[in-house]
């Protein structure tokens, strides 16, 4: 034991007496991190930093929360996780909901800090490298600051315009929120910065391009000039705003309004010259089964639909993220998923037939056959009763030979020969999985691997979320020029989009023309975090998002003679019943208050900083 502690002692003495010699001992830098002085002197570093920027995209729109079942599109199937705070609007400064990291207050201002020393570091005289390379990186910057503070403005509506990055030295953390026009203008500015930096650079997959600065100009500047924006329009519409001591928060409070549709066209305009989507510029409709492809193709981005990305999040299986889940997260319960957000029957029956009229449940053959010849995009986005989808799992190919899905009540008969009820294998009686199911008798098809490889509970699929999409941009300049008055040239283009997934040309004048392009926009941007934004700025959204949530209820009985013992769809053998039914009050009772046109400022940031002024009915 002497011997023992006597080593130790040594070792001890040596120790010290190396580290006495060594003067630099307590500069060691850390393995595991770079000094922020390190990153602004190299440019492969400062090149990292600003791809880190990135990182408050998050998952996109593919988390297991969507923003669609906070609309008219959608309804999640799981109970808590804040959905129907903001549903029954009972949102409130205590308690906003459930809101995405994406968009959330605290953590836009953490990724706009980001932004903010990145554009101060890369542009001081003192970064050593100066070209196309750092101003690539200056521009992506921008956009990124533009793009986050356009985030805030949506949501919220003004901010606070922080272009600095704060200092623990800093005079103040306090700032008022600037006017909805002042915002509107700084991130114009900062689009045409990044744009003119990032002209004639490479596309890189993922990251900021000019296009991607030009489309999301498109955007801030169409819903700058619309309804909810304009000061004297939102006040026509919704006595909360009129009441709103500080309107100029959250819209123009003067100013021509057609000034700013023109600034929109314009913009939109700007993106369409620049590029161009997949299987545009046709003269006449495809046929039915390649609209349905092209369709898929678009929302998968694959066989040409990759030239609609305009800026997406990309993910791949080796990283295994959760935006490679949305099967899991949305799939059929038959098939071991959570159907996470299911497609509601308002979104559903607005889906035109084939022949481009509207679809009525007071059509006797239409009601018969709901799901028979209908706009393409309807097979390419929801999964319905007897819909043709991936094969089951090995355990369960018995019930289900053929791979349909299955979300009724149906006839078999037994061993016996007597019928018995054979429940859906999709439905919340399954055999295979009583919990999960779809409330409202469809799953998503939309933005869903459908090659039978990819077994959504436990693989992971590569399918990059839209941030900035083609289409938008097209649909951004119909909406722009109906507002104008140019309703040929809105017609030309909203045509264009609808030849490719083979649906004939409209041919409306007036508000009937404005009616058609706003459902136009509806179906081709379903499940894109489009629609809540959009019923909010037309200011449809007390009628469209106070509806109750709904589904369908479907009953397959044996035709007179036929049986049955292993089900499949068929209209041969069953008389097929459907009825529309709405939730029950005790899932999801649907509300809406003018408030809603925006999502409170969280009580903490509001008690961090005293110069902000909360949003109108908290």
């Amino acid at each position: 034991m002497k011997r023992f502690n006597k080593i130790i002692a040594i070792l001890l003495a040596t120790g010290f007496s190396f580290t006495a010699c060594n003067d630099d001992f307590l500069n060691t830098k850390p393995l595991g991190q770079v000094s922020e002085a390190s990153v602004w002197t190299d440019i492969a570093l400062a090149e990292a930093y600003v791809i880190g920027i990135y990182q408050g995209l998050g998952n996109g729109g593919f988390d297991e929360q969507m923003l669609a079942s906070l609309t008219d599109e959608a309804i999640f199937t799981h109970p808590g996780r804040g959905i129907t705070t903001i549903t029954e609007a009972r949102s409130n400064p205590a308690d906003i909901g459930w809101v995405n990291n994406t968009l959330a207050w605290q953590n836009m201002y953490t990724r706009i800090r980001a932004t903010n020393l990145a554009i101060e570091k890369l542009t001081d005289a003192k970064f050593p490298v100066t070209g196309a390379t750092t101003d690539r990186l200056v521009g992506e910057a921008k956009f990124m600051r533009a793009y986050y503070y356009h985030q805030l403005l949506r949501y919220y509506g003004g901010f606070p315009i922080i272009d600095f990055a704060y200092t623990l030295d800093s005079e103040t953390f306090l700032a008022p929120r600037n006017t909805f026009e002042e915002c509107v203008n700084f991130i114009v500015k900062d689009l045409d910065d990044a744009a003119a930096l990032l002209t004639g650079k490479s596309k890189i997959p993922g990251r900021a391009s000019q296009v991607a600065a030009l489309a999301l100009k498109s955007r801030v500047l169409l819903y700058a000039a619309s309804d909810l924006h304009d000061g004297p329009t939102a006040k026509a519409k919704s006595a909360d705003l009129a009441g709103f001591a500080k309107l100029e928060l959250l819209a123009y409070q003067s100013g021509n309004r057609t000034e700013r549709w023109q600034k929109a066209q314009a913009a939109a305009k700007a993106v369409l010259d620049a590029t161009t989507g997949n299987k545009m510029g046709l003269s006449a409709p495809v046929p039915h089964s390649e609209g349905v492809q092209n369709y898929i193709n678009n929302s998968m981005a694959r066989s040409g639909g990759e030239a609609e990305i305009i800026l997406g999040r990309y993910f791949i299986n080796l990283k295994a993220e959760n935006g490679g889940r949305q099967g899991l997260f949305n799939g059929p319960n038959g098939y071991n998923n959570w159907a996470g957000n299911t497609p509601v029957q308002l979104l559903v029956d607005d889906y035109e037939m084939m022949d481009g009229t509207k679809f009525s449940w007071n059509n006797p053959d239409q009601a018969a056959a709901p799901y028979k010849n209908r706009d393409a995009r309807f097979y390419a986005s929801v999964l319905y009763d007897g819909a043709q989808w991936k094969p089951r799992s090995s355990a369960n190919q018995s019930r289900d030979p053929l791979g349909q899905i299955q979300t009724g009540r149906y006839e078999v008969t037994n061993s016996s020969g007597a019928k018995v009820t054979h429940f859906g294998l999709d439905t919340r009686n399954s055999p295979i999985e009583d919990w999960n199911g779809s409330y409202t008798g469809y799953y998503f098809r939309k933005f869903i691997d459908a090659n039978p490889a990819i077994v959504d509970q436990n693989t992971w699929q590569q399918v990059p979320w839209p941030v900035l999409r083609y289409t938008e941009a097209v649909l951004n300049y119909v909406e722009a020029s109906i507002e104008l008055g140019q309703e040929e040239e809105a017609r030309k283009w909203l045509n264009q989009i609808r030849f490719r997934v083979g649906q004939p040309a409209v041919t409306e004048t007036g508000d009937a023309l404005r009616q058609r392009y706003r459902n136009e926009r509806r179906i081709e941007m379903a499940y894109e975090e489009q629609r809540y934004h959009d019923a909010r700025r037309w200011m449809i959204a007390p009628q469209a998002f106070a509806r109750q949530a709904n589904g369908i209820s479907i009953t397959g009985t044996l035709k007179p003679g036929k049986t049955m013992t292993t089900y499949k769809y068929d209209p041969e053998t069953y008389n097929y019943v459907y009825k529309v039914i709405e939730m029950d009050p005790g899932k999801e009772n649907r509300k809406w208050l003018d408030k809603m046109y925006y999502l409170p400022i969280h009580r903490d940031e509001m008690n961090r900083n005293k110069e902000l002024v909360q949003n109108p009915g908290y």
